[in-house]
């Protein structure tokens, strides 16, 4: 192994990926270099140290192309652009050259199912019924009465259709309605997203998180969607209905399949699926003979009751639905959900990193969740979020909020005030005083992601599962001779587990520190209440 080469590079050759973990910068409240209160790429340039430092081995960044913010980019203006918010296309340029001078790749977040209304094609097509844009997007004329074509909803609450008085018909947008959808059924559309695709890769991108994936085709026909006989008062408004047509067409393999085939030009680059459906419609994603994503992103973790007896369950189901070399994912958090601190709790967070870091599959760990970020408050006068505005309750600002770096003002995220509040804990919740730290959070992430490195049976062995006994969950990973036991305690009391007496076993790891090369008792080892022990077999046992 080269000095600078990185083990995961050597595990799985071109497929990086398999062996990697991912981790997710939301730009706007990573680092502020220019005093403006908002992240910028100069901000993420100058904390690519503290990834290396970390030791991932992506950085997926959220949208950063030229978008006037309605939903704080993911409203594209022009693909080709850096917004001016986080700087130029040359600061992008030096960001990936950055990046892989210190061997970390760069996804770019992806967003083709919409355009901002003020994209030029959006503007072109809705300045007559016959101009040639058009039909880029999806049109439609009013129902009889004059209403919505149909009864989609949007995902953000309201209707879905927003009437263009100038030209008398609607056009479709599934979430805001300064976000009206592409018409992918258009092979124009098709052709010139794909070229979207390869002006980013030729700057040297290595992959792309494809955002809302699974909406990109709608049924021909546009029906009604039916109503959800299990929805409840409360629940969000989209939920009302059942999204039978509105998304998770057939058709949408195919447009996958394409994007695929873009990237097969380019060498060892990845694309990752952004899709919120049950395992046996998530898993088809991967695609006919694995034509479709890399990685069908897995949220199950963030929606799965946190006890050991449904996470165990949860990961056998996955594996098992699984296509036949298709490579499995793990996500606990990210930008649209409350972060696992405030799900489960600052104890369990150490548990669930330890989960996420030592499962078969690629990690995803989003920004924060490594110094324990949890549910930050946000004051009414300080709401960002459009979905909030909309919906009260459900906004997603508190899993939003700026990097925490060191103590003193503004924790080291900006001169100035930050675009949304700090958590109320950041002098003491931050990098600077976490990272030498023996027993904190952050030293618990990185020691994990060492282990992945150090150990193949992490990053690329097989998952055996082992037992469930209450609340403690345990399984193997084996690569070669390798064998790895992980013991994860989701309760609060303590408790012991077994292991084969005929091994001799010893601690790589605990999630409460230290007990590094401590021994068993009595063929047991003590779990205290929130702990994970991380135990490798050493060889055949001692006996007196």
């Amino acid at each position: 192994m080269t000095e600078d080469a990185k083990p995961a590079d050597l595990l799985a050759g071109e497929v990086w990926w398999k062996a990697g973990v991912v981790y997710q910068v939301y730009p706007r409240s990573f680092q502020d270099t220019n005093g403006d209160g908002v992240g910028d790429l100069r901000g993420v340039i100058a904390r690519l140290d503290y990834l290396a430092w970390l030791g991932v081995d992506a950085v997926w960044l959220s949208p950063v192309c030229r978008s006037p913010m309605a939903d704080y980019g993911y409203d594209v203006s022009d693909y080709r652009d850096i917004d001016p918010l986080f700087g130029t296309l040359a600061d992008f340029d030096a960001l990936v050259a950055e990046a892989h001078r210190r061997r970390l790749r760069v996804i770019m977040d992806f967003v083709p199912n919409h355009t901002s209304q003020e994209h030029p094609w959006f503007r072109e097509a809705r300045a007559s019924r016959d101009n040639p844009k058009r039909d880029w997007y999806i049109w439609r004329d009013p129902a009889p009465d004059g209403g919505p074509p149909n009864n989609w909803i949007s995902n953000f609450g309201g209707p879905a259709w927003t009437l263009d008085p100038a030209t008398g018909q609607y056009y479709y947008h599934a979430f805001l309605r300064e976000q009206p959808d592409l018409n992918w059924r258009n092979p124009q559309v098709r052709a010139a997203m794909m070229d979207v695709l390869r002006f980013w890769l030729d700057r040297g991108v290595d992959g792309f998180r494809v955002d809302v994936i699974w909406h990109l085709m709608k049924d021909e026909q546009l029906r009604d969607n039916p109503v959800n006989p299990d929805y409840q008062p409360g629940e969000p408004e989209i939920d009302r209905l059942l999204q039978i047509h509105s998304a998770d067409q057939p058709e949408v393999m195919e447009v996958i399949a394409e994007m695929r085939a873009v990237l097969a030009d380019y060498d060892a680059r990845v694309l990752i699926g952004e899709i919120y459906l049950p395992l046996e419609r998530l898993v088809a994603y991967y695609g006919v003979d694995l034509s479709g994503a890399h990685l069908p992103f897995n949220f199950q973790l963030i929606q799965t009751p946190w006890h050991a007896e449904a996470v165990a369950r949860l990961i056998a189901e996955y594996e098992a639905a699984l296509p036949a070399g298709g490579w499995p994912n793990w996500v606990l958090g990210n930008h649209d959900r409350p972060r696992i601190a405030a799900r489960v709790g600052e104890a369990q967070a150490r548990v669930a990193a330890v989960l996420l870091l030592t499962l078969r599959g690629t990690p995803t760990l989003y920004y924060g969740d490594e110094i324990g970020l949890s549910r930050v408050p946000i004051p009414p006068e300080r709401v960002r979020d459009p979905w909030e505005h909309n919906e009260p309750g459900r906004g997603r600002d508190p899993e939003r909020t700026p990097m925490q770096w060191a103590p003193g003002l503004h924790a080291g995220f900006s001169t100035v005030e930050p675009w949304l509040p700090l958590d109320p804990q950041a002098q003491s919740r931050n990098v600077e005083l976490l990272r030498d730290d023996p027993a904190s959070i952050l030293t618990l992430h990185r020691r994990l992601i060492a282990l992945r490195r150090e150990h193949p049976a992490l990053s690329v062995g097989a998952y055996r599962a082992v037992s469930v006994s209450g609340e403690v969950l345990v399984y193997e990973r084996l690569h070669g001779d390798t064998v790895i036991r992980v013991a994860l305690n989701f309760g609060h009391e303590s408790c012991t587990t077994s292991i084969p007496s005929e091994s001799a076993w010893e601690v790589l790891l605990s999630s409460a520190g230290g007990r590094r090369g401590e021994g068993p008792q009595d063929g047991r080892f003590a779990l205290a209440g929130d702990e994970a022990l991380v135990l490798i077999r050493r060889g055949p046992a001692v006996h007196g």
